[in-house]
């Protein structure tokens, strides 16, 4: 899953992602107009959003991309600590809000948790789909029993396809949530792995769900 940072402050920024780069692959943006820029991909699972930045501020932000349709969940995270702040970051559609300083487990859980209500998976790490699970911790897949074998990022792919079912996501989209937008190689690279996972998926009778829109992307449905 991937995180981003919209923080205009780098050390700081920096000290989120060690809290988060264990679990998550982390995306900074330093001011509020380059975190849209970014946001507007919709590759993330999250966002954590500050309030007093240059350009654009956070409030701005937020009510930018909830103006365009635009739900990824939002973690304001902000020294302003006033009542009226809080009241304001939830009307412009915040999931939710802390203050800095914050504790690094609080941060963590906090962000866990937004995910969950996003994704409906209250199952420790287990992604489901009719028989088939997929296990984030040791990146197993199985259905009705029976294991596939996944290699590299073709289980990164699974899970980004399952998460986001019955939407068709882009080979942009694909690429810059796996690979990351300074990744060295090129979007051709999602063809061969969609190949090989499409034959996987095959052994268990799952690659129906797995469909192609030709000259766009890809989609996971019934």
């Amino acid at each position: 899953m991937r995180i981003l940072i919209v923080e205009d402050d780098k050390i700081l920024a920096k000290t989120i992602e060690q809290c988060l780069g264990e679990k998550y692959d982390i995306d900074h943006a330093y001011d509020g107009e380059e975190g849209i820029l970014y946001a507007k991909q919709e590759i993330y699972d999250a966002i954590i959003l500050d309030l007093m930045m240059p350009i654009l501020n956070g409030y701005d932000v937020l009510n930018k991309l909830r103006s365009e349709k635009i739900y990824t969940p939002v973690l304001i995270l902000t020294a302003k600590d006033e009542i009226g702040d809080k009241v304001k970051g939830f009307r412009y559609g915040a999931d939710d809000y802390m203050v800095k300083p914050f504790n690094r487990e609080e941060l963590v859980a906090r962000v866990e948790a937004l995910i969950r209500r996003v994704t409906g998976n209250y199952q420790e790490n287990v992604i489901e789909f009719k028989t088939l699970k997929l296990d984030l911790n040791s990146r197993k897949v199985e259905a009705d029993g029976k294991e596939i074998i996944l290699q590299g990022k073709q289980f990164d792919v699974l899970e980004y396809l399952i998460n986001s079912k019955n939407t068709i996501i882009t080979k942009d989209q694909i690429f810059d949530k796996i690979w990351g937008f300074n990744s060295e190689t090129t979007t051709n690279v999602i063809e061969v792995y969609a190949s090989g996972l499409r034959k996987e998926l095959k052994k268990i009778g799952y690659d129906k769900y797995f469909k192609t829109i030709r000259g766009v992307g890809y989609i996971w449905s019934e």
